[in-house]
């Protein structure tokens, strides 16, 4: 009995290790998993286990040329235990919503399993109960303007998650918003996604200055053996902080504006900062201030409030709001000089 437990317990982990197609493991590298988890095994009872469950699992071999390798069916359901509860399976498909237009369609691709096991889950309760939808009843929206994710290489999503995994350095050819194309030895430190665009935290060859790097724009990437070095005191957290991903430079100010109350009614519910102070004025407007990252980001929110907000200080910020407005309305009314 204990036999059977410790081969239904490798079973398990052997269907965990496989990969989707068209992704492929071999068996020589799956024994190496096994044995990494506890059990030893040989690659001729990887070989025979392997067979054995691809008759009661949609598991594939790809035996164009060698070594062999394994995969999970493009199409399979996805396999875990335990099984999805009604809760999870609507957590599942509001976070499918809410990714769908985010994320890019190779990152999608990899989490549709779960999504489509998810939607099994919530028709059964429907079918059970005899109640309406949940899946019509369910929607999530975004608050900005809605733009579609760009393309992204599902092999070098692969390799980028697989260095970022193992600390490895990178070698990629990359292609800048003028099409240039540049080969570069990156050491990768994070990945952060903004929208619908995933940025590398990076330092190019063995510099120490951190640089974003958008994935989108990365054409050839390989996985190097030499280890990544983290320049001193590298934290991702602060460096999201610095406004660096709003396409600022690390500069902090103190933003002091004048809202309208419906235009900056919102803040007292989703502050700017964790030291800000809003004022009620006489007039029913508010005086806001914050101390936030000085970025490009900052004035284009502050741009789409229009006339419900009026920034005071900084005086820079003042001016460069005050400029882009009026050539702004010259381009409506040409009638109006441009500053």
């Amino acid at each position: 009995m204990a036999l059977q437990h410790e081969t239904i317990l490798r079973h398990w982990h052997m269907l965990r290790h496989i990969p989707r197609y068209p992704l492929k493991i071999t068996a020589r590298i799956l024994k190496e998993k096994l044995e990494a988890d506890g059990f030893i095994i040989t690659k001729r009872t990887v070989e025979r286990d392997l067979n054995d469950l691809s008759l009661a699992f949609p598991l594939a071999q790809d035996d164009r040329e060698k070594p062999y390798g394994w995969s999970w069916q493009k199409d399979a359901p996805s396999f875990d235990l335990p099984g999805l509860d009604n809760n999870e399976a609507l957590t599942m498909v509001m976070v499918e919503q809410h990714l769908i237009n985010l994320l890019p369609a190779s990152t999608v691709k990899v989490l549709e399993p779960y999504f489509t096991s998810a939607n099994k889950q919530l028709t059964a309760t429907i079918k059970a109960n005899q109640v309406k939808s949940w899946l019509d009843k369910v929607r999530t929206v975004q608050p900005t303007q809605s733009l579609l994710a760009p393309t992204i290489k599902p092999e070098i999503q692969q390799v980028i998650t697989e260095a970022l995994l193992a600390d490895k350095q990178l070698q990629i050819s990359y292609r800048n918003r003028d099409a240039e194309m540049k080969d570069y030895r990156i050491h990768l430190l994070a990945l952060i996604q903004r929208g619908g665009l995933i940025y590398l935290c990076v330092c190019i060859n063995d510099y120490d200055n951190v640089r974003l790097l958008a994935m989108h724009r990365i054409e050839v990437a390989e996985v190097l053996n030499e280890a990544t070095q983290y320049p001193d005191g590298f934290d991702v957290d602060r460096e999201i902080a610095s406004g660096k991903l709003d396409f600022g430079t690390g500069q902090m100010i103190t933003l002091k504006a004048k809202f309208k109350a419906l235009a900056g009614g919102h803040l007292y519910e989703t502050p700017l900062s964790f030291d800000q102070t809003i004022v009620i004025l006489p007039d029913d407007n508010l005086e806001v201030i914050a101390t936030v990252a000085d970025t490009p980001q900052l004035a284009w929110w502050i741009l789409a409030l229009g006339d419900g907000v009026e920034v005071l200080e900084p005086l820079s910020l003042r001016t460069h709001i005050a400029i882009t407005l009026s050539k702004a309305a010259a381009i409506y009314n040409p009638t109006l000089p441009a500053t």
